[in-house]
């Protein structure tokens, strides 16, 4: 703890260390990378590959739930569409939005875990994703693509975090100990967007108003990322952390 100065002996203006500014545009390089693979793969869905080239990428890339029961035989693509439709999107609203919160959570995230753990996080709680919407429509022949579950993740992260960040290095990361769900549920701020959040997921899935976006929004893959980035965080984060009841309540 630094020694308080005396209000007569104001410290010296050149001993006063310059504020650190932070750039407008900063983003952690493994944040670029997942946004650079998803503008590559949705460039080439849209200018480079012919119909039929489009049908057996969004196959061979895409979660389709039905594929998992057992009906259509084995193929080696079971084992990576649980992970690579999270780098494919339906449409330029889709990509642009879901880049945009990609962006926002993901970059003080990564900031925080590194570029490793990030890289982790995003591919479990995008299998997170898929799995509960597997959970949920184990026969479903309709396609998932999208980050949304994986981003979905990054803001449960965010809410265990409090939204805390610390800029002092230059670049915004989430800051403190991973918050006990107690205190979380305690916090005002953090409950009204987690109902705000709940309450835009159900109302955009269940009435199929998602402006932009065409066809059917996966609120249960949201869902599902949400819930494995808020309990799941630390098993990720790699920063001691205080014991629970050292923790502040204030979020």
């Amino acid at each position: 703890m630094s020694e308080q100065q005396n209000p007569s002996e104001p410290e010296p203006a050149e001993t006063m260390p310059p504020p650190v500014r932070e750039p407008a545009f900063n983003l952690p390089p493994i944040v670029l990378a997942v946004i650079g693979i998803c503008a590559v793969v949705y460039l080439l869905q849209q200018y480079a590959l012919n119909d039929a080239q489009q049908m057996t990428l969004l196959y061979d890339g895409a979660f389709i739930p039905v594929l998992y029961t057992g009906r259509y035989g084995f193929d080696w693509f079971l084992f990576t569409r649980p992970f690579t439709y999270a780098f494919m999107h339906g449409g330029f609203a889709h990509i642009a939005i879901n880049m945009v919160w990609l962006a926002a959570f993901g970059s003080p995230l990564a900031n925080r875990l590194g570029a490793l753990r990030f890289a982790l996080f995003f591919a479990a709680t995008g299998l997170a994703s898929v799995a509960l919407f597997w959970a949920m429509h184990p026969y479903g022949e309709a396609p998932l693509v999208g980050a949304s579950g994986a981003i979905s993740g990054m803001m449960g992260a965010a809410a265990r975090f409090g939204f805390r960040t610390d800029r002092s290095a230059g670049k915004a990361a989430f800051a403190g100990p991973v918050l006990p769900v107690g205190v979380v549920l305690r916090s005002r701020g953090v409950v009204i967007f987690l109902a705000m959040w709940m309450i835009i997921n159900l109302a955009t899935g269940l009435l199929g108003f998602a402006p932009g976006v065409d066809g059917q929004v996966a609120w249960e893959a949201h869902i599902g990322g949400f819930v494995a980035g808020f309990f799941g965080l630390r098993w990720f984060d790699g920063i001691w952390q205080a014991p629970e009841w050292e923790t502040s309540d204030r979020a």
